[in-house]
């Protein structure tokens, strides 16, 4: 029970009356701060419980109980896990991720080249992706029900059913081996020329335009049409508006919160779902490293690429969020 008079109001709940906006942001990034340090113990609790050792694996079936005792002993295996992970954590936060276990290199360092690439080859998917989709919806919204729109629909269902490795190989058995005018392996480096990078980067790009691209404009078809039956809609063609300027000038503003949410999910997606298409073409991303080091059972590397994946997933789901919420005027303009 609270000891405060009747009618008094809690300065937590004054603040929220005073400041909606403001306080919907704050517990967006909140949320997000406790959902990242819950996913930082599923990593580090999940790679502990993996069968395996490392350092069996880094000395081989030859390798002697003596031997592997003192690689655990030189790696910290045999603290307790709580210790450990407070310490992995702790590191973390201030941009440490430790040393490769198999390399003996830094752990950031070579994250940092990482994830420059990969950043590259996102960055670039969702310049090319985000505006032809948003385009692609509102067109597919002005020829509803037609043959356009009948064309979009199955060749956008197509690229949603088919898995981004197959399409992949698609393209590179299609545009590298059989036509010869895209490079692959997808090889990037110091250095290389913008140009360049363009090219080689040409095949993976392709491949994850086409993955996010359907999903993006059906959300933005849903979205615009959803709002067409609203009344202020009707009056707009009533006072003889266009149907195409109908849809730009009143349509798609108001169905931005939807739109805005599903960029930024996809924009997620480029980030983390990148693993599959840099392994595919052999790119020098967060990926292929993170894959690497699976196979050879380097934990220091494979917890930073899956906190690093995490937290730019969530960073991107709360940013979506605040976006949404800012482009509500209900919220916006509370009454």
């Amino acid at each position: 029970m609270s000891n405060s008079p009747p009618g008094t109001v809690l300065p937590g709940l004054r603040f929220k009356q005073r400041f909606p906006l403001l306080s919907l942001i704050i517990e967006r990034c909140v949320l997000s701060i406790i959902l990242l340090f819950a996913v930082s113990v599923l990593i580090f609790g999940g790679l502990e419980a993996l069968p395996g050792d490392f350092a069996t694996t880094y000395l081989g079936q030859s390798a002697t109980p003596q031997a592997v005792a003192n690689i655990r002993e030189e790696l910290g295996l045999n603290r307790p896990i709580v210790t450990r992970y407070v310490g992995w954590l702790g590191n973390a936060v201030r941009g440490d991720f430790g040393t490769s276990w198999a390399s003996k290199n830094s752990v950031g360092e070579q994250i940092g080249k990482r994830l420059g690439n990969s950043l590259f080859l996102a960055g670039f998917a969702a310049l090319i992706s985000v505006p032809l989709a948003v385009c692609l919806g509102m067109l597919a919204v002005h020829f509803r029900n037609r043959m356009p729109d009948k064309i979009i629909n199955v060749i956008s269902l197509a690229a949603i059913s088919l898995p981004e490795f197959f399409i992949g190989y698609l393209l590179i058995m299609f545009f590298s081996v059989k036509f010869g005018v895209a490079t692959f392996p997808a090889t990037v480096f110091d250095g290389m020329g913008f140009i360049d990078r363009l090219k080689a980067i040409a095949l993976p790009t392709a491949t994850l335009v086409l993955v996010v691209l359907a999903h993006m404009m059906r959300m933005t078809r849903a979205a615009i049409l959803s709002v067409m039956s609203s009344a202020y809609m009707e009056t707009a063609e009533l006072k003889g508006l266009s149907a195409f300027r109908a849809i730009v000038k009143h349509a798609a503003p108001n169905a931005l919160a939807p739109i805005i949410n599903v960029v930024a999910l996809n924009l997620a997606y480029l980030i983390v779902g990148v693993v599959v298409v840099e392994v595919v073409f052999v790119y020098p991303g967060m990926g292929q490293y993170m894959v690497d080091a699976v196979t050879v059972r380097d934990m220091p590397v494979v917890q930073a690429c899956g906190l690093i994946f995490a937290a730019v997933y969530i960073f991107l789901n709360m940013t979506a969020d605040i976006l949404a919420i800012v482009a509500n005027p209900r919220l916006r303009h509370p009454r």
